[in-house]
């Protein structure tokens, strides 16, 4: 059973971090650029910060076992002739000796400077510079060298997968940190659980698939489980919007193992709750995941289901729009894809990956392609949605699904109409959908 309202308080009451803490993560970080701000060596290098990370992609959630709760920032500084990469963290450590308040809290990893508040939280200040050729980077302090990164990138990815599955990857994100710091018999880094849950987010029958937590969570496990069987080696794992950039090293085979291993048998337990017709016998099987915490609310809203409060209506239907669980296809899943989107040069207008530039502009053109471990031979089937009122008086609202007729594994399309627009593709073979990925496309 999907014991519904169960979710939502397990979730509101156990998982989620509460709006106090998260207000004085807030205040802390005020105070903690502030300082930085008023340092007399290097404060004038100062030139924003940012949310990164699970604070950024809202699936931070309690400490549990006594752990302090974790919080990135990106401190962004200007560029310094001459300096190193290491100069940063260093300079930036150094800055924060320097203070009274923060030197004997401050110490330095490899990519950031941590400042920890004892037996509550830790905040990871992560030195983030925008280059002269306008790459965005940090800095591995053990390598001396910058890292390419595009956290805007990651987050509006994120972001797109999340409404892609109604609002639900960020709940079962958390539900699943959750299951590995309270089993504690798997290890996996935030970034890498994010990212591996979201690209399994498919374009195929979201209404159903995506309806509600639970219902999310054995979707996301079952395509999760499927996808580690056919990787008993760690694949790479790109950063889906910055993909020369790998997490792979934040991980290893043996760590990726495990979890393989264990995503099998949690997989195998929420199939098992969500299946049981009986609610006791369903409670016990979700506590088997959870918890004893997994428990009744003590008030439970009668008014609207779970369902109908989170799940947001489908926009309407264009009048030529299809949908790929509509051609005669069967989802089988099991395989990633990644759609690549890049702005091509034009009329004096910046080009460059759509997920760094954030949008493009009209009277120009992008190119989509491909990345996915699918083997060849196989079907590509594209998808292009046109929105928005500009778009609509036109009657180019599109929508109708197109074969690669000539298999390039590519297609461009130009910008004509202001909106936010997006892109689908779906890979087939022998009848079945195997991958898909899904794009926005914002025009300005």
């Amino acid at each position: 059973m999907k014991l519904l309202a169960y979710f939502d308080a397990f979730l509101k009451d156990t998982v989620n971090l509460n709006q106090t803490r998260l207000g004085q993560l807030d205040d802390r970080v005020r105070a903690i650029t502030s300082t930085f701000k008023n340092d007399t060596s290097i404060g004038d290098l100062y030139e924003d910060h940012s949310p990164q990370g699970s604070w950024a992609h809202r699936t931070i959630i309690k400490p549990l076992n006594n752990h302090e709760f974790d919080a990135d920032i990106l401190l962004q500084l200007r560029e310094v002739e001459n300096w190193e990469p290491k100069d940063y963290l260093r300079e930036v450590r150094a800055a924060f000796k320097r203070s009274a308040t923060y030197r004997s809290k401050v110490t330095k990893k490899n990519r950031c400077c941590r400042i920890v508040y004892a037996g509550d939280c830790h905040v990871d200040v992560v030195p983030y510079i925008v280059l002269g050729d306008g790459s965005e980077s940090i800095v591995n302090y053990a390598e001396n060298e910058f890292e390419e990164t595009n956290p805007q990138g990651f987050t509006d990815w994120m972001k797109e997968k999340d409404d892609l599955a109604n609002g639900n990857l960020r709940r079962v994100i958390r539900l699943l940190k959750y299951v590995r710091d309270y089993k504690q018999t798997f290890s996996v880094p935030s970034v890498i659980l994010t990212t591996m849950l979201g690209e399994r987010v498919q374009a195929w029958d979201t209404d159903s698939r995506y309806s509600d937590t639970p219902t999310a969570l054995k979707t996301l496990l079952t395509d999760l489980s499927n996808w580690l069987d056919l990787h008993p080696l760690m694949p790479p794992l790109p950063d889906p919007s910055c993909p020369q950039t790998t997490f792979n090293h934040r991980w290893d085979q043996a760590q990726y193992e495990n979890f393989r291993n264990k995503v099998k048998i949690y997989c195998d337990w929420v199939a098992e709750a969500y299946d049981a017709a009986d609610k006791a016998v369903s409670l016990s099987a979700w506590q088997r995941v959870f918890g004893t915490s997994f428990q009744k609310p003590a008030v439970v809203e009668k008014s609207l289901s779970a369902s109908s409060r989170l799940r947001p209506e489908r926009e309407a239907r264009a009048p030529q729009e299809q949908y790929i669980e509509e051609l005669g296809f069967t989802w089988k899943g099991g395989y990633g894809l990644l759609i690549n989107a890049r702005v091509l040069p034009r009329n004096g207008f910046r080009d460059g990956p759509l997920r760094r530039l954030r949008n493009v502009r009209t009277a120009q053109d992008l190119e989509f392609s491909i990345t996915t471990d699918v083997p060849e031979p196989f079907d590509l089937y594209w998808k292009v949605r046109n929105r928005g009122s500009e778009a609509a008086v036109h009657g180019q609202l599109r929508g109708n699904i197109i074969r690669d007729e000539n298999r390039t594994r590519k297609r461009r399309e130009p910008t004509r109409w202001r909106g936010c627009h997006y892109v689908e593709a779906y890979i087939v073979k022998n009848g079945f959908v195997l991958a898909t990925d899904h794009h926005d496309v914002p025009i300005i």
